[in-house]
């Protein structure tokens, strides 16, 4: 099991409508480039409008940003596509054997744990904005040139 790739798909539309944004990022052409289906693209742009990360209009192809890149963090996208609810990325297996000392205890002995290992990957998401992606990027098409 992994987190949902939405989360990395929304990344990659929120970097390619910044770098393509002289050009119109529709959601064909955004699909072309994650390498998807259309309405997988349109899907996760409705996150991303209702997060307010992007401005669509109906019947207008393409999308822009709707805030500065050094003011959507990671962890914006992580929460504008649903990859997970509040404190559950980690799940305990619901009603071990009461009758083992190991399914009486293991809730409470790995819980906490698993919660702060959430906390601390989401604090990490939160210090990286869309502008350091964007940057990574484009350094790296330099240096291929």
């Amino acid at each position: 099991m992994s987190i949902s790739s939405r989360f990395a798909v929304g990344i990659h539309i929120l970097t390619l409508i910044e770098i393509n944004k002289e050009g119109i990022s529709s959601s064909e052409f955004l699909a072309g480039s994650v390498n998807t289906n259309p309405v997988v693209i349109r899907k996760i742009m409705g996150m991303l409008k209702k997060a307010g990360l992007i401005e669509v209009h109906p019947g207008i192809a393409g999308a822009k940003l709707a805030k500065d890149l050094s003011d959507i963090t990671l962890l914006d996208v992580y929460k504008a596509v649903n990859v997970v609810q509040e404190n559950e990325l980690f799940s305990v297996h619901e009603e071990p054997n009461p009758a083992c000392p190991v399914g009486r205890n293991i809730q409470d002995a790995i819980g906490p744990l698993l919660t702060s290992a959430q906390v601390a990957m989401e604090k990490t998401l939160e210090n990286v904005t869309l502008e350091d992606v964007v940057k990574d990027i484009v350094n790296k098409e330099k240096l291929e040139d």
